[in-house]
């Protein structure tokens, strides 16, 4: 039996996608965030020292980074080659590069830009206009100038292909959602037409559309931040 463990408006949301893409028969362990903090509960910890999501269990084995576990399950899974799996020296280099973009170049400056933000939320007057202008500076002095460079370049390969790799589904299909979405949910790639129609894609998907269904509400971002509006309503009708 496979069991994925997921905690809500996480990564592990992707991997439910992917099952329900590989047809597997699985089961979900639902985890919830600490409601003052938003962090992994201490349950995860249970099932791996880590104590973060996803986390797969094969029979004994529990697996962990998405990455390295959307490659399990596809080569081990995929009997009926659902997904494309690259045959040439060029594709297969792609193909590692974008598994680890998506958490190597997209993911951190993300999260920076959201944990600073989290912490100007937190910081009273008077202390709150210095711990601004801090926050403010470092954003764009580094982290939205990474950011919109790797947003330029995603946009770029989209306008010029179908996809990431091939034309079909691809493990970087799975891999690059999650940081995808969450740009597209906040805003943050209003002015990328490529990403949002490659987002709106995916999220027509039928199996991405039974991955919602039986996990709940997603709200992409993994905080209720920027963006509160894009409900679980909006999320179900598939619109970036």
């Amino acid at each position: 039996m496979i069991t994925i463990h997921h905690l809500e408006n996480s990564r592990s949301q992707r991997i439910v996608w992917l099952a329900e893409e590989l047809k597997l028969n699985y089961c979900i362990q639902e985890h919830h965030r600490d409601q003052k903090t938003g962090l992994a509960p201490d349950s995860l910890k249970q099932v791996h020292p880590l104590g973060r999501a996803p986390v797969v269990c094969v029979d004994e084995i529990a697996l962990v980074e998405s990455a390295a576990i959307i490659e399990f399950l596809i080569q081990r899974y995929d009997h009926q080659n659902l997904f494309e799996v690259p045959n040439d020296e060029v594709s297969k280099q792609q193909y590692q590069f974008w598994m680890h973009f998506a958490e190597g170049s997209l993911m951190p400056a993300i999260v920076a830009k959201l944990v600073l933000s989290k912490g100007k939320q937190k910081v009273g007057l008077p202390f709150s206009l210095v711990t601004d202008k801090f926050v403010d500076g470092v954003c764009e002095a580094y982290f939205s100038p990474n950011l919109t460079t790797s947003l330029d370049y995603v946009e770029q390969h989209l306008s010029d292909n179908h996809g990431f790799i091939g034309s079909g589904l691809t493990g970087v299909d799975i891999q690059m959602i999650f940081p995808l979405e969450s740009l597209v949910a906040t805003g943050q790639a209003q002015y990328y037409p490529a990403i949002n129609a490659y987002v709106q894609r995916i999220h027509q998907r039928s199996a991405y559309q039974k991955a919602l269904n039986k996990t709940g509400p997603y709200a992409y971002a993994s905080s209720m931040s920027e963006r509160d509006e894009y409900s679980s309503i909006k999320v179900r009708n598939a619109l970036p």
